[in-house]
């Protein structure tokens, strides 16, 4: 590894570019557009139906997604809190380009919402349209068994600013070349070994890189071209597949790094397997059964709509907790005993300092970005927990790219590669000229700026021969 021939000034320096490039990013993403355009519904008032019938603006491709909320204005004092449910009614047509309307749904959709207000009345989601193909909407919207005196219904449409979204397939385009030029030299330079040279480090990135390709999905331009919901999940599945990968690395890396020899996926791999599939597959399953719920019903939503949503959300968090735990477990496990051990206590160190200015870095966001309440009020994406700005999305993209490409520079075979794979990376040979005291209390030359192993030895002897 290149790790190990890296000295200390050479570390700092990994770290400094790897702030840089992170600092880059946010940068452009603070001067980048806003994630979502809001614009005012124009609303007439069908007396027939006694609903509103509200209009869209013309929409395109690059809108994505198209959100209609409205806030509800009580004709009484600002001071009351109201909270009751009423049914909501509602029917979607879609407007072609030649002005004829054709129906998205036959029927009207009817379902229970709560009106909540405190001084002002919170907003609801009227109708959510995750793919758009048509050019303008009409949507008419009804309210029954309301008990309160409506004042005023104020609608307001909500879709992606398409240059956002001109912004985003071209910085996915950039991490998708970059991660593919990370991937070329990475490969070339570890076919040159077999596969039993291959730390755990090597053999997990030879599987993080591609899965990283598919989180920047090289196919997203396409679904701008096509109106269809499966490029859509196929996106949401890659970045799970990936996230899920990271976590499962973690496990691997801090269990593996002092296991050595053959590594018995019952007793190795199959636990982590399946804490980590648990949180692939709660996330997987609410977010494909709200595209497929939306597909037959704009006004769905998961969290009002699905009994069990808060019996997924406990398992979800429960789950997590248990990997939160394990892995808390591991490091401890790791770093108690390979301390003292040559060279894998660095490989130790350098893992955990960088994951852990990630993960500062990422909870930082979340925090700033959600608060106290992320997990309570934002469990899945949602309008809600849909990026606010550019700084967002170019934030969690380029972290998680550039902690990628950190990790495969300094996990890349270096120039005494074959030596490394043969001595340092298996604990038993690096101790084989250690004495009882260097394993238990370390050596001197530990304590040396890190450069050539032997060359530090012998330093120290020709030290020690003097004297």
């Amino acid at each position: 590894m290149r790790l190990y021939t890296l000295s200390k000034r050479h570390f700092v320096l990994v770290f400094v570019v790897f702030f840089v490039c992170f600092g880059l990013t946010v940068f452009v993403g603070i001067k980048g557009p806003k994630v979502i355009q809001t614009s005012e519904a124009y609303v007439s008032l069908n007396n027939s139906k006694q609903a509103f019938e509200v209009h869209s603006n013309p929409v395109s491709a690059y809108n994505q997604q198209l959100w209609l909320t409205c806030v509800v204005e009580l004709n009484q004092s600002r001071e009351t809190s109201v909270q009751t449910n009423f049914s909501m009614t509602v029917k979607v047509d879609g407007v072609a380009e030649d002005g004829t309307t054709k129906f998205i749904h036959n029927k009207a959709h009817n379902r229970t919402r709560t009106l909540t207000c405190t001084g002002k009345c919170a907003e609801t989601i009227v109708a959510h349209l995750g793919y758009l193909n048509y050019t303008k909407y009409t949507v008419i919207v009804g309210f029954e068994h309301l008990k309160v005196p409506i004042k005023k219904v104020n609608f307001t449409w909500k879709t992606f600013n398409p240059a956002f979204s001109r912004l985003e397939i071209w910085f996915r385009f950039v991490f998708v070349v970059l991660t593919f030029i990370v991937i070329c030299p990475f490969v070339h330079f570890l076919r040159k070994f077999s596969m039993r040279d291959w730390g755990i480090e090597h053999k997990w990135m030879s599987i993080l890189l591609p899965l990283l390709l598919l989180y920047n999905n090289p196919i997203f331009p396409l679904s701008f071209l096509v109106n269809s919901w499966v490029l859509g999940t196929l996106d949401d599945l890659f970045q799970a597949v990936f996230l899920c990968a990271l976590l499962l690395f973690w496990l691997c890396v801090y269990h593996g790094i002092r296991v050595q020899g053959e590594r018995k996926c019952l007793t190795f791999y199959l636990p982590k397997f399946f804490i980590v599939g648990l949180l692939w597959l709660a996330s997987v399953t609410l977010g494909i059964w709200q595209t497929v719920n939306e597909l037959h019903d704009p006004i769905y939503q998961y969290r009002v709509d699905t009994g069990n949503f808060q019996g997924m959300k406990v398992f979800f968090e429960v789950v997590a907790a248990v990997y939160v735990l394990y892995l808390f477990f591991l490091i401890v496990r790791a770093c108690s005993e390979l301390r003292h051990m040559p060279y894998v206590d660095l490989r130790l160190k350098f893992l955990t300092a960088l994951t852990f200015v990630v993960l500062v870095i990422s909870i930082v966001i979340l925090y700033l970005r959600f608060g106290a309440q992320a997990l309570q009020d934002n469990f899945v994406a949602e309008l809600s927990t849909h990026y606010q700005n550019s700084a967002e999305f170019l934030s969690f993209y380029g972290l998680l790219n550039f902690y990628l490409y950190t990790l495969a520079f300094v996990y890349s075979p270096s120039k005494t590669a074959l030596y490394e794979s043969q001595l340092k990376d298996n604990p038993a040979f690096s101790m084989l000229n250690d004495s009882d005291d260097d394993v238990i209390y370390g050596s001197d030359y530990e304590e040396m700026p890190l450069q050539n192993g032997q060359a530090l030895r012998a330093q120290c002897e020709e030290g020690s021969d003097s004297d």
